[in-house]
């Protein structure tokens, strides 16, 4: 703990009140088995719109060598298997940030997961970006209100670069069209994404929200990038996430739900076996941080 945080404590009268859920070494709300988890994790969200036929993480631990149960509550749902030499483990939650920020902190308090990151879907607000195609997160605009109570809004969320990397190969060897930039995330589904609520309810504000983001470049919207990547960083691991695109309303290209996401998948779990096998070269020449002229690890 760094010296400061540890100087803030001290003076805090609430701390050894505030409510704590764990029991038996495990967390209170994922109630995973720490030893299970592997050091690779996908967060995934129980999204109808992405034409899953039965729960996430469940789908996604079928494509892994001998998946497992490593938890189970009433929010959250976690396997973990091996693809092609790497140990992950797959998280599945609902919705949005703040769920994310469970699963995260959770994790890394309790395990020595040290990469994570989000396969999802989002809506594109760029004229480049297609339905069905694949988007890789350089970044991710902190506009949901989860990230915000960490640290002021101007503090980046910046996608692991060792992460990206691997994403973009794993993108390339599939042959697939992808893109790499800035995704949006917000909370709102309707309002706080432009779209009227009910009765139409709308403010001059929001009829900006999409073209203000498509002119600053943005790629894409979604509700849980910004958490996959913001909280890893923050604590000292590696964050990350790849989606799928399910329409653009900047191209007037309907929602088509599902299109792309089985490659997204395959994608990003290709993208993870990759990473082990740069952190097996770091790893064998005492580095920290990998360089492309480390090559891999075959």
């Amino acid at each position: 703990m760094k010296k400061s945080i540890e100087k803030l404590l001290q003076s805090y009268a609430h701390l050894d009140y505030l409510p704590n859920f764990d029991s038996d070494g495990m967390p209170g709300l994922t109630r995973v088995d720490p030893e299970k988890i592997g050091r690779y994790v996908v967060l995934t969200v129980r999204d109808p719109l992405c034409s899953y036929n039965e729960d996430p993480a469940e789908e996604i631990a079928k494509k892994m060598d001998d998946y497992d149960l490593a938890g189970r509550s009433g929010m959250f749902l976690t396997f973990t298997g091996s693809y092609h030499g790497a140990r992950i483990s797959v998280v599945s939650c609902r919705s949005a940030s703040p769920e994310a920020e469970l699963i995260l902190n959770e994790f890394m308090r309790f395990s020595a997961a040290d990469t994570f990151i989000r396969i999802g879907g989002a809506g594109a607000w760029n004229e480049e970006v297609h339905p069905g195609d694949v988007v890789i997160a350089s970044g991710a605009v902190r506009d949901e209100g989860m990230t915000k109570s960490y640290i002021c809004p101007q503090y980046p969320a910046v996608a692991h670069y060792e992460v990206v990397n691997a994403m973009v190969q794993a993108a390339d060897e599939a042959d697939y069209p992808y893109h790499v930039g800035i995704i949006r995330s917000g909370d709102s589904e309707y309002c706080g994404w432009g779209k009227p609520a009910v009765n139409n309810y709308i403010q001059p504000e929001h009829l900006e929200i999409i073209d203000y983001y498509n002119r600053a470049g943005v790629l894409c919207a979604d509700r849980e990038s910004a958490a996959s990547i913001f909280l890893p960083q923050l604590f000292g691991r590696r964050g990350g996430s790849i989606v799928s695109i399910g329409d653009n309303v900047v191209n007037q290209e309907g929602f088509n739900p599902g299109k792309g996401h089985a490659k997204t998948i395959e994608i990003g779990l290709n993208s993870l076996a990759l990473l082990h096998e740069m952190d097996s070269v770091k790893q064998k020449r005492n580095k920290r941080y990998w360089t492309p002229k480390m090559g891999m690890g075959n």
